[in-house]
């Protein structure tokens, strides 16, 4: 399924807000959500969006309600969750309030601190995942200056507070990252999940990401269950009400992650090395599945088999101890460009791309764009053309926004080198 205009929504926030539970719950979506509870001595925000977004955030809030802040909540340390700050501190600071207090995972302070030591990597990557809808803005997600919590979960403790007629349970997770904190409202039964639940398919296994979590993601879904929430505000998309319907999304969602965690771990005690154990589990992708709370258009089944296989494997994972200490790509090109002559794989490659054999024709046509030998520019820029024709070709059918995103950034880097050769 290609991502609609429907999906767009539910993962960039195209929503207006939406209030419910007798008019002191609200939903603001600016990217993600937030979530704002609105009591008699103040509000609790769970989650404030982006750096870019966190102006729009403000102004939504400020339609609806003009209470200070008392809590601010962090689902967890991600850009788009807890860097929208600024304009909350403004209005605090010009009205003379007290500082709210800010809740997180004790894991948190050491993502701000990578995020500070990798800032120029995290400009380059967000760009890579997200440059198709936010742009090369480097403010977005910068981590030099942060608004850093002054309450901390810390290990697997819970936390609780009531404020007004309110009582807040906080509890921590690991899932999508190590440091999530998921809330539940008891009083008129509200689950805020952050990306526990973000309405498509769960972000698990991101090429561009670190380790996440599959089972303990589950296990934290099937707490929410036992909960019987009937409002939920996910990490992303609309809310949800009526218990029969959230019961379901979370049941599934923990589902396909139990299935593809326990699906690998059996064929890793069997002995199998990656290739086998992916290609074994696209063939076993159950119907059931291909339900509209999981579609594939972010996160996506065949990154999840990458998640529970690094969770438990290591970097070498073909059993071939040829590729236990690779040559490089150029020289393995090289020598096969000694064996057969340049042309032979272009034309080959252009029959494979034919016949509809994709992946195959990418493969053949990176032994000519990987040489370092002299090869004819004709040769070359024709390589680079139908490679860019190719990942093209790829992108059309790619569901996964991640995913189709790496299959444009090289389409326009092979773009920039043809024209560099003119």
């Amino acid at each position: 399924m290609k991502m609609t205009e429907e999906h767009r929504k539910l993962l960039f926030g195209l929503y207006p807000p939406k209030s419910f539970a007798n008019g002191k719950f609200h939903k603001i979506s600016a990217f993600s959500n937030v979530g704002v509870i609105e009591t008699s001595e103040g509000l609790v925000l769970f989650d404030i969006s982006s750096k870019l977004n966190g102006p729009r955030v403000f102004k939504a809030l400020r339609e609806i309600t003009d209470k200070p802040i008392k809590y601010i909540i962090y689902s967890h340390g991600h850009f788009d969750h807890c860097f929208g700050y600024l304009p909350f501190l403004e209005e605090i600071k010009g009205k003379g309030w007290e500082m709210p207090q800010v809740v997180a995972h004790e894991n948190l302070i050491d993502r701000f601190e990578k995020y500070r030591m990798l800032d120029e990597y995290l400009n380059w990557l967000h760009d890579q995942q997200f440059g198709s809808v936010l742009g090369k803005n480097k403010q977005y997600n910068s981590a030099q200056e942060t608004l850093n919590p002054t309450i901390l979960l810390r290990g697997n403790e819970n936390y609780n507070f009531k404020l007004g007629e309110y009582t807040f349970e906080l509890y921590h997770d690991k899932g999508e990252t190590d440091d999530q904190i998921w809330m539940f409202v008891p009083e008129e039964k509200v689950l805020l999940t952050g990306d526990f639940i973000i309405s498509v398919f769960p972000n698990i296994g991101n090429p561009y990401k670190v380790q996440r979590y599959p089972k303990d993601w589950a296990r934290a879904l099937e707490k929410m269950i036992e909960k019987e929430p009937e409002y939920l505000i996910p990490g992303q998309g609309p809310l949800i009400e009526s218990k029969e319907k959230i019961k379901e999304i979370l049941s599934i969602t923990a589902e396909v992650l139990n299935f593809v965690h326990d699906e690998v771990v059996k064929r890793l005690n069997q002995g199998k090395w990656f290739e086998q154990i992916y290609y074994e589990m696209l063939e076993i992708f159950p119907e059931k599945f291909n339900h509209e709370i999981l579609a594939q258009v972010y996160g996506c089944y065949r990154f999840a088999i990458h998640a529970v296989y690094r969770l438990y494997h290591g970097w070498y994972d073909t059993g071939n101890p040829t590729d236990l200490f690779p040559a490089k790509k150029s020289e393995i090109a090289n020598e096969f460009l000694k064996i057969c002559d340049v042309e032979k794989y272009y034309i080959r490659a252009k029959k494979l791309f034919a016949e509809g054999r994709l992946q195959l024709a990418l493969h053949i046509l990176d032994v000519i764009i990987n040489a370092t030998e002299k090869i004819s520019s004709e040769i070359l820029i024709n390589a680079y053309k139908l490679k860019i024709k190719i990942l093209q070709q790829k992108e059309e059918n790619e569901p996964s926004f991640i995913a189709s995103n790496i299959y444009l950034n090289e389409v326009n880097k092979l773009k920039l080198k043809i024209i560099n050769f003119k």
